[in-house]
Formats: structure tokens, C-alpha cells, sequence
């Protein structure tokens, strides 16, 4: 195991802890894009997700004054076949800690796969292109370049809170949240939809313990899309960043059937409409880039612009014993 610096430590994190990651995670957030990306509500959710322990799977490092310099948490809420990886530290003084933040967390996650059945296990990390150094300890540890996902936004100044008239045919309405039977069929929407895609495949189960794990859930921001009385598609939006004043996007999933009907547009102006409507100042989303449906293009086209670009890495890892 590589040595901290004289008098720096890690420990496990606790969720008293949470204020202080969250200056650390602003303040790395701040360096790579130039704003903060994280929400308090996001830190809670690291600790404590589906498959989240943070007295066995996070630490965090802490420099010779005790203070917190990094933190390291893996992402894995269904128990699959990849693991994704997450280290922060406070830019520049707290790089010293990356390096024994990823092989704690490596060593970790071969420790989860053989708990998961998985050997071998694909591990996943990102980095913000102009973060050199992490980059470096990414690939000196085996990690390859995969691809790149974007984040998106778009202002919602003179946004109306009445969205326009969608396509013939299309229709939206907000999901019936009292209806089981319907949350288990948008559920399986995302997941049908993004069968193409590299998406992580999440049970209904697991899907459903992460919105309860959320400090509050906004039913009336999650959309049906209708084709001719047909269900199309959905979207599912995110209360994280509310403090921010920006509405969340967290899944937009059209059937394969009813793509490029206006469906996808149709559900997004409906949620910008909505979050105009009480305030919100921006919307925003995150986007694979390789994503074989071309979501970047539709994205575009309704108004959102890329902010910044992730690289995600990858590789594989033996389980432990």
C-alpha cells in the first residue's frame, strides 16, 4: 500500500461527516468545471445508496491537521458486474491522498465482487479531461480510456410553465405515483429503453430503495409519453439539485418502437414547463456520448447545450481469494 505524507490518516466517514465532504466536494467540483456539481442530498445518497455501507466500503483522508482532504466511495446499487469508482480530494493539497484512496477502494471492490459473484469485475472511474494528475494515477493502476458523457444545460429564462403542443399523436401526462402496477412499468421503460445502451442495469427493487433514499421526490416532475393512447416513453426528473434552482433529468427513455416521433422532445419540454413553473432557473442532464440513440442531438435540439465533459475509464478486476 502506497504511504500517505507524515501525519495524514484515512478513517471511515460518518454521516456527521457529510457538511465537510461537501466542501470538499464543491471545492474539487469548482477546480474541474468551474461550479459546484454536488448537492448535500448527493453525498447522503454516496454513503448510504443500495449496496453502500460507509463503515466498510468509504473512507476518507485526512491531512496533518485532521482536516478532510479526500474521500473515496464505490457505486454499485444492484450488486452487478461493474463497480463504479469515486475519489475526491481538495485540489492540490489533498492530491497526495489519490493514489491511496483508489487502492483502498480497489481493493474493496475485489472484496465486494466474490460478496457479488463476479469474477471478474469491471471497475469504472471519470475524470474531468484537465484533471492530469488523477488521469496519471488512473492509468498507472490499469485503467484504460473508455469514452466520454457530457453534462447539459439549458437556462430556463422565458421558459412558459404551460409546455407546447407536442407532436400529433403525442401525448404527457405525470405518472400516477399511488399506482404500483404503473411505477413498475416506467421502471421497466428505462430499462427496456436503454437495453442499447451501456447503461446499468437496475432491478425494480433497487430502483425503487434509491427514490426513497432521496430527502424528497417531485412525482408531479415524472412524465408518461403517450403515442396514440400507446405508452412510448418516460422521464424521470431528480429533486437534487432544487437547492441550485436547476430541475434534474435524471432518465429520459423512449421505446424503440416510438423514437423519433416527437416523444422524447415532447417529454422534456413538459418537464422544462414544470420546472419553470416553480421557479427553477436552469434544467440540466447527463448524456452518454457514445449512446448508440444519439440523446446529445435531441437535447440539442430542445435548447441544452454541453457544459462540460467527463472521460470515463475502465478495467477489470480479479475478486478477491
Amino acid at each position: 500500500m502506497t504511504a500517505l505524507p507524515d501525519g495524514w490518516s484515512t478513517r471511515r466517514p460518518t454521516l456527521a461527516d457529510v457538511p465537510e465532504i461537501l466542501k470538499l466536494a464543491h471545492a474539487s467540483d469548482i477546480a474541474a468545471v468551474g461550479e459546484p456539481d454536488f448537492t448535500v442530498d448527493e453525498v447522503r445518497e454516496a454513503l448510504t445508496g443500495p449496496n453502500t455501507d460507509p463503515a466498510e466500503d468509504c473512507w476518507l483522508a485526512l491531512d496533518e491537521h485532521g482536516e478532510i482532504v479526500g474521500w473515496a466511495y464505490p457505486d454499485n446499487p444492484a450488486g452487478g458486474e461493474r463497480e463504479f469508482v469515486e475519489v475526491y480530494v481538495w485540489p492540490q493539497r489533498g492530491e497526495p491522498a489519490q493514489q491511496v484512496l483508489l487502492e483502498l477502494l480497489l481493493q474493496r471492490v475485489a472484496e465486494r465482487a466474490r460478496k457479488f459473484g463476479h469474477d471478474p469485475i469491471t471497475v469504472r472511474a471519470g475524470a474531468i479531461p484537465t484533471e492530469q494528475r488523477w488521469i496519471a494515477v488512473l492509468t498507472g493502476n490499469g485503467f484504460e480510456f473508455l469514452k466520454q458523457n457530457a453534462r447539459m444545460a439549458m437556462s430556463l429564462d422565458g421558459v412558459s410553465s404551460v409546455a407546447p403542443e407536442p407532436s400529433a399523436g403525442v401525448t404527457v401526462r405525470p405518472v400516477d405515483a399511488d399506482d404500483e402496477d404503473e411505477l413498475r412499468r416506467f421502471h421497466a421503460t428505462i430499462e427496456e429503453a436503454f437495453r442499447d445502451t451501456d447503461h446499468r442495469a437496475t432491478d425494480y427493487p433497487t430502483w425503487r430503495e434509491r427514490v426513497a433514499a432521496e430527502s424528497s421526490v417531485s412525482y408531479d416532475e415524472w412524465f408518461v409519453g403517450e403515442v396514440d393512447g400507446e405508452w412510448a416513453g418516460v422521464l424521470q426528473s431528480s429533486d437534487s439539485g432544487m437547492d441550485d434552482g436547476e430541475g434534474w433529468v435524471k432518465f429520459l427513455a423512449v421505446l424503440r418502437p416510438y423514437r423519433k416521433q416527437g416523444v422524447g422532445a415532447a417529454l422534456l419540454r413538459r418537464a422544462f414547463a414544470t420546472y419553470a413553473g416553480k421557479g427553477r432557473t436552469k434544467a440540466g442532464l447527463g448524456v452518454d456520448l457514445d449512446n448508440p440513440t444519439e440523446a446529445a442531438r435531441l437535447y440539442r435540439a430542445v435548447g441544452m447545450t454541453p457544459q462540460y465533459a467527463a472521460n470515463i475509464y475502465q478495467r477489470t478486476l480479479a475478486a478477491a481469494g
